[in-house]
């Protein structure tokens, strides 16, 4: 002899009869043991000349559902590995000359499957009956002006209770703005800027009535009732606490569910409302303190007031809008007050469609489109829910265009986009209050006109804004 012999697999060694020694049996899987021989006794083998396909194809059989999503030999040498497979075993079972070899010739013959991952949980799946609860709760206020109407001349009353609504719902938009980005921070913070802002924003409300109340000590005192109701109201929405809301108006809905069958002396038509009021403003006085007692968060950057500004745009153009539209269709105001949960569903709803439209897209320009159709879809679907009772209360158009109006900027606003919605809501309110207050023409066609127009430009705003991958994640 010359030299050492080598003794690596696949070598010289193998061209010859071999004598093993018996070794101590080790644990395999079962594809890789060897049935014909038993490695506990000496063995002679005979050389194999290439691959054997037979004992191939069968791994190939038994491996395909892990072998097929592989993307690279790699993997299914990765795989054989793991379960134990030898380079002996892969070279004497089935005539490769090492693990790597197997490995390719096993990704050649399994085809390739990718199963989809399964289906995440849609992180924006509505809770329906919250929704309708809210909805509700936006309208339940009326009941108070349906106990009290008998008490108090409408001509009188109702411009000093328009302007403080007005104020008060431009306030509330903002605020809960503010209120929704302190939550981020912490409980506490946004305890705290609830109960300063809803206080400040009833004090405003009730200083922009006084204005046209004139000196009209008991219409002031129903203006500033009404501002302290919508200031508490709106700290529970803010802080989801919709029950508890419900629960403190029971003396309202009660006295209202029986005007049917009784009709109240003026002490009950005022005590009622007062009662619902003063359970009102002790729950949100409770909800604030449980805020309050909470441990404060690190010391951050507050969000500046400017951010909130746009919101409250909004809301001040709204409610010029539904004042214009209540009008001449009072009944149409209750309807579209009603219709705020349903659209704050379909809000959830859109989001939820996008993402899963995100998912199926493989393109920008699939993504658009499919996202338009979700924005057309949400859309018809909250109008033809309007359509109904807009008919039988004959506001007709104009009651429908101003739902989708609203509805659109809410989109807008609830991505995030606050500035369009503002500006474009502002002017269409502006232009509808100019020609009503001048009575220029084309007179009451002027509503559905502006919002016809609002309505198109806000579609087209969430179409080229929210039709970007990026929004949605």
């Amino acid at each position: 002899m010359s030299g050492p012999i080598s003794l690596e697999p696949g070598r010289a060694e193998q061209d010859t009869l071999a004598l093993r020694l018996a070794r101590p049996r080790r644990r395999r899987p079962r594809w890789a043991r060897d049935d014909t021989a038993d490695d506990a006794t000496l063995a002679i083998r005979v050389p194999r000349q290439g691959p054997d396909e037979d004992a191939v194809s069968a791994l190939a059989a038994e491996l395909a559902d892990r072998v097929g999503p592989a993307v690279h030999p790699y993997e299914v040498a990765a795989l054989l590995e793991a379960d134990g497979l030898s380079a002996a075993v892969v070279n004497e079972r089935y005539g490769h000359p090492n693990l790597f070899s197997l490995a390719s010739a096993l990704y050649a013959r399994v085809p390739r499957t990718y199963p989809e991952p399964p289906a995440a949980p849609d992180p924006w799946r509505p809770d329906t009956v919250r929704c309708l609860l809210r909805g509700v709760l936006f309208a339940l206020p009326a009941l108070a002006y349906l106990l009290t109407a008998p008490l108090w001349p409408v001509d009188r009353y109702a411009p000093v209770l328009i302007v403080a609504g007005i104020a008060s719902w431009a306030w509330g938009q903002a605020l809960g703005h503010r209120a929704h980005l302190r939550l981020v921070t912490g409980r506490r913070e946004a305890s705290g800027t609830l109960l300063a802002g809803a206080a400040l924003g009833a004090v405003v409300a009730t200083g922009l009535a006084a204005l046209p109340a004139g000196g009209d000590g008991a219409v002031l005192a129903v203006a500033a009732a009404q501002s302290l109701y919508l200031a508490a109201a709106g700290v529970l929405l803010v802080l989801g606490r919709e029950r508890l809301l419900l629960a403190a108006l029971t003396p309202l809905i009660a006295g209202a569910a029986l005007l049917p069958w009784w009709q109240p002396g003026p002490v009950p038509r005022v005590g009622l409302p007062l009662l619902a009021l003063l359970a009102t403003l002790a729950v949100t006085a409770r909800v604030l303190r449980a805020g309050l007692a909470t441990p404060a968060a690190a010391a951050g950057p507050r969000p500046r007031l400017v951010t909130s500004l746009p919101y409250g745009l909004f809301g001040l153009a709204a409610a010029v809008l539904v004042t214009l539209e209540g009008r001449r269709h009072p009944y149409a105001v209750i309807v579209l007050t009603l219709s705020m949960g349903p659209a704050e569903w379909l809000l959830y709803r859109y989001r939820g469609w996008s993402v899963a439209a995100l998912r199926v897209s493989r393109t920008p320009r699939a993504f658009v489109l499919r996202s338009a159709g979700v924005l057309g879809l949400c859309l018809t679907g909250y109008l033809l829910l309007l359509l109904p009772p807009a008919l039988l209360t004959g506001a007709g158009p104009a009651a429908l265009l101003l739902a989708a109006t609203l509805w659109t900027a809410l989109l807008l606003q609830a991505f995030g986009v606050a500035w369009p919605p503002a500006v474009l809501c502002l002017a269409a309110a502006g232009a509808a209050a100019a020609v009503t207050w001048l009575e220029r023409p084309p007179g009451p066609a002027v509503l559905p006109i502006v919002c016809a127009v609002a309505a198109l430009c806000l579609a087209a705003c969430a179409i080229r804004l929210l039709g970007r991958p990026s929004s949605h994640t």
